[in-house]
């Protein structure tokens, strides 16, 4: 299991973040949940990835953009390092410490019963998780929920929250899209529409989404979304809406369309053998080196 960890200028926080991934267990008293953390630097001007580094670990390792490209890109860029480690899942944690690592058995545990392909954290599921959110974040998660929910079909209510785990089948799926030689029409959300964008990608191949409660973490943390992200990102969601409708992005099968499913089928082995490994772990009391 990876942990992918996008930062921007979050030196004071990181440290915390990766030492709690390190600590985090599949089950209480289970073995480690974490095998490798993947902190994205995204072109941090304030030591991030020297802070990252400072545990010593050598289970922590460090991607570094030159420059910010978004927390989209960041995500993506620690997908593909997931996909070299030939990863079976990977989790998504920001580096702001608003995402609680105690919550990883629950984020898992679809991924581990066979039940989803993609599992995203819903804060407005969390008891009294609705009150927590300052009144303007509470109201553009509802806005973009209930777009989302237009542009996909799926059953969200809390499409922004970035916490996740995705299987490798999705994994595949979504690093095959941002690969270096592919058309730029084709990668995904570069920044802060990336949680709808990936949403969007996997609801168009029918990969599985589950979401679970997890427990919002703000203790008065600004939020770098803000009210100006949204008019394009409700763009693509509403164009996604109109294709949904007319039947062409969600509709017949196409060549590219066919490619796919064989692959997903293929890789339905490869999981299945991937969910006995992590029974197998579990029941040895210790983790796969980047299972």
């Amino acid at each position: 299991m990876v942990a992918v960890v996008p930062a921007l200028d979050e030196a004071p926080r990181i440290g915390a973040v990766v030492a709690g991934l390190l600590d985090a267990r599949i089950a209480p008293g289970g073995p480690a949940a974490i095998a490798r953390v993947v902190v994205v630097d995204d072109g941090s001007a304030d030591g991030t990835a020297e802070a990252a580094l400072a545990t010593g670990d050598p289970r922590v390792e460090v991607v570094r953009h030159a420059r910010p490209r978004g927390v989209g890109a960041a995500i993506a860029r620690g997908y593909r390092r997931a996909v070299e480690l030939d990863a079976d899942a990977a989790v998504v944690l920001a580096g702001d410490g608003q995402m609680d690592p105690a919550d990883l058995p629950a984020l898992l545990a679809p991924l581990r019963d066979g039940g989803a392909d993609y599992v995203q954290g819903d804060r407005l599921a969390w008891h009294g998780g609705a009150a927590a959110f300052p009144l303007d974040r509470f109201l553009g998660v509802l806005g973009l929920a209930l777009a989302t929910r237009l542009a996909t079909g799926l059953d969200v209510r809390d499409a922004q929250c970035g916490y996740t785990a995705i299987g490798r089948r999705a994994l595949d799926a979504l690093d095959a899209l941002d690969a270096p030689d592919a058309l730029d029409g084709a990668r995904s959300w570069q920044g802060y529409g990336y949680p709808n964008d990936v949403l969007l990608r996997l609801a168009r191949r029918g990969l599985r989404v589950v979401h679970v409660p997890v427990r919002p973490i703000y203790a008065g943390a600004p939020s770098k979304l803000g009210w100006r992200h949204l008019p394009p990102i409700l763009t693509h969601l509403a164009r996604a809406t109109l294709a949904r409708a007319s039947g062409r992005a969600f509709g017949a099968s196409s060549a590219s369309g066919a490619r796919a499913a064989a692959a997903e089928l293929r890789d339905e082995s490869r999981a299945s053998r991937a969910r006995e490994g992590w029974r197998a772990d579990a029941a040895r009391g210790s983790a796969a080196p980047c299972a």
